[in-house]
């Protein structure tokens, strides 16, 4: 079995990467979630940059490999805001839909595209980074939120081609197409052929 930390103290990122590796032919791999100290100053130019900042840390704190994602929703019609600073665009998940929903009240829906990021770095105990993954999934920011599953800004993106909003997915659903699975499917691949 290879453990690994996930540098996150969100459960719910967690909750999503256990349910893919269920998933997955990789149940040899699992993740605990980062310690309480866990705490890295996210100032990365790129989603590349923060993940590696987060595994970084994650994996020198406990002597272990550690498994970074960095994620953000890009928005074209505001120039790839909220991008990476998606997390901390608003203090709530509601505020964060409202104050987006907000901004883009006087755009054409035509016009109202943009892409889920996601982007994993794996870094070896000693801190050094060992290998990056990116996935997107691509949409439409709703007028209105929909939908009971998912969490963050998965209520407003609609993907037009299953005419459903990212909260309207079950956690299967999502996970064989999202933007986290597309980038971590790859990575497990990597662990599962390269670490012991």
């Amino acid at each position: 079995m290879t453990k690994l930390v996930l540098a996150t103290s969100n459960p719910h990122k967690l909750e999503e990467i256990n349910a893919i590796l269920d998933t997955s032919k990789f149940g040899n791999i699992s993740f605990i979630l980062a310690p309480k100290e866990f705490n890295p100053d996210e100032n990365g130019k790129t989603f590349e940059e923060n993940s590696f900042i987060k595994a970084k840390e994650a994996a020198i704190l406990t002597n272990s490999y550690a498994l970074a994602d960095d994620t953000g929703l890009c928005v074209d019609a505001l120039n790839g805001a909220p991008g990476l600073y998606s997390a901390r665009y608003a203090p709530t998940a509601e505020e964060k839909i409202l104050k987006l929903t907000a901004e883009l009240k006087d755009i054409p829906d035509k016009e109202r595209t943009a892409k889920f990021v996601c982007s994993m770095v794996l870094v070896a105990p000693n801190g050094e980074k060992l290998h990056s993954t990116t996935g997107e999934i691509y949409g439409k920011i709703t007028q209105q939120p929909r939908g009971i599953h998912g969490f963050g800004y998965d209520p407003i993106f609609f993907i037009p081609n299953l005419n459903k909003t990212m909260a309207d997915l079950t956690l299967f659903e999502k996970n064989t197409l999202s933007h986290r699975a597309k980038a971590l499917l790859p990575m497990l691949h990597w662990i599962d052929e390269n670490l012991d």
